[in-house]
């Protein structure tokens, strides 16, 4: 009992920030003096903005719901597939490489919904690519559609003809007098790149590290070069070729160009997501506008809002105290699941919500088993508390077995599901999810406290 109170009121004052940054209302809390602290900076004004949480102790955290393309608008992009160097009968599986690796590169973007529709007419290629909420048109082309081909080229022993200049990466005439030689270490053997800050003067770089098979190649590539540079090519244009001035070993280099720290981070997001077997030709762009608007959103909204409602009603008529309770604590699980889409944060389409407002209605059947299996243990002459416990312990196998098999679709929902399914099944997996805690452990401290009648 007492353990229960305690449990109430700290999970009702953490409820109640999550509700505020649920609403996204702005306000500041007065000065409070803080102890221990020099009087000139004894008073601390700490200012709660739900849509980006910053409180004087370096805590920062950006709240704000992501809404889908078809609500919000987003950006549009079409591709071709140049696949004149691929041979035939590799084609179809090159389209869907170039697929798994778009999709990699779109992740770090911020879109966590986007749609990307592979289209195959004849003998052409085509992918068609909607990020939501994505303004930054010039960054998501260039992320996207760069080839990202790294190459590691050294010096041979045949003279180069300035003739030849053009038949070699942009900039590989400057470095070496004799003609260039592609090494065997490409971009595949590229285990992961980090961003770095070079020592000397700061300036960003990209980091490499090579699988075993890589970095055995390149401590080779380094012994037989040393005093001699060796030219890393991203996309047949030099980057950087440095004079190697021993033999490297442990796998690891640094690509330093001069790069910007965004081109430094486009460059990392690159390499680790792999190479486009095949080029991409960006063939149109455009800000594609909400294709539904703010006014679907409302209205679906309003249609969740008169669904809870709806369940109040029903738990409130058929268990009177105890439908009251669980109409708390269904309250409870709409705030945290709302919560938790800002915290993800989750891309809400029409889809989405509408895979929230399915849980609302799966919240309470939970309660409603737990509540009959009480009433059976009441009947057979059992004390209320006596009943209380068996209802959640004997309910429980009946809860766990109706969710998981409800996880388990969701599951496959995303797995086969197109964007759109997929947005319905990872709104509709939180929402299980919660109200199975909400279920359990909130509505049974809620009865300890306030149910002592019987029902």
């Amino acid at each position: 009992m007492k353990k229960s109170r305690i449990y109430i009121i700290l999970f009702s004052i953490t409820l109640f920030f999550l509700f505020l940054i649920d609403l996204s209302i702005k306000f500041s809390l007065p000065s409070i003096p803080l102890p221990f602290i020099k009087v000139e900076n004894a008073q601390q004004k700490i200012v709660f903005n739900p849509s980006s949480i910053n409180i004087p102790f370096g805590i920062k955290k950006n709240f704000d719901y992501k809404l889908g393309l078809d609500l919000e608008g987003g950006t549009r992009l079409e591709y071709k597939v140049e696949m004149k160097d691929v041979p035939s009968d590799q084609r179809d599986a090159a389209f869907e490489s170039a697929r798994n690796i778009i999709e990699k590169r779109v992740n770090p973007l911020g879109v966590t919904e986007p749609i990307i529709q592979s289209l195959k007419v004849s003998n052409e290629y085509r992918f068609v690519i909607e990020l939501p909420g994505a303004s930054d048109v010039a960054r998501a082309a260039n992320l996207i559609g760069q080839t990202a081909q790294l190459t590691f080229w050294e010096e041979g022993n045949e003279t180069f003809a300035t003739s030849e200049a053009s038949m070699y990466p942009l900039g590989l005439s400057f470095f070496f007098q004799n003609k260039p030689i592609k090494t065997s270490l490409t971009g595949k053997d590229l285990k992961s790149a980090t961003v770095e800050f070079g020592s000397g003067k700061g300036t960003p770089e990209v980091g490499l590290n090579f699988t075993d098979k890589g970095g055995k190649l390149f401590a080779e590539i380094t012994k037989r070069n040393v005093g001699k540079p060796v030219a890393i090519v991203l996309d047949n244009e030099v980057i950087t070729a440095p004079n190697v001035q021993q033999e490297i070993l442990g796998g690891t280099a640094v690509i330093s160009g001069n790069f910007t720290t965004e081109q430094a981070k486009n460059l990392k997001i690159q390499l680790n997501s792999g190479a486009l077997p095949a080029p991409l030709i960006l063939i149109a762009e455009k800000t594609v506008p909400p294709s539904l608007g703010i006014q679907s959103l409302r209205e679906s909204l309003i249609g969740g809002i008169l669904g809870l409602i709806t369940v109040i009603i029903f738990m409130l008529l058929l268990y009177k105290k105890e439908g009251f309770l669980a109409s708390i604590a269904l309250l409870i699980y709409a705030i945290i699941v709302l919560f938790i889409f800002k915290a993800i944060p989750i891309t809400l389409t029409l889809a989405g919500i509408a895979g929230f407002i399915l849980s609302v209605g799966m919240a309470v059947d939970a309660n409603i088993l737990i509540f009959e299996r009480m009433k059976e243990e009441l009947r057979a002459g059992k004390s209320k508390k006596v009943a209380q416990k068996l209802g959640f312990t004997r309910a429980w196998p009946s809860i766990r077995d109706s969710n998981v098999s409800s996880l388990i679709t969701t599951f496959i929902l995303y797995e086969f599901g197109t964007s759109i399914v997929k947005g319905f099944a990872v709104t509709l997996f939180i929402g299980i999810i919660v109200s199975m805690f909400s279920a359990i452990i909130v509505t049974r401290n809620l009865l300890v406290i306030f149910d002592r009648e019987k029902i």
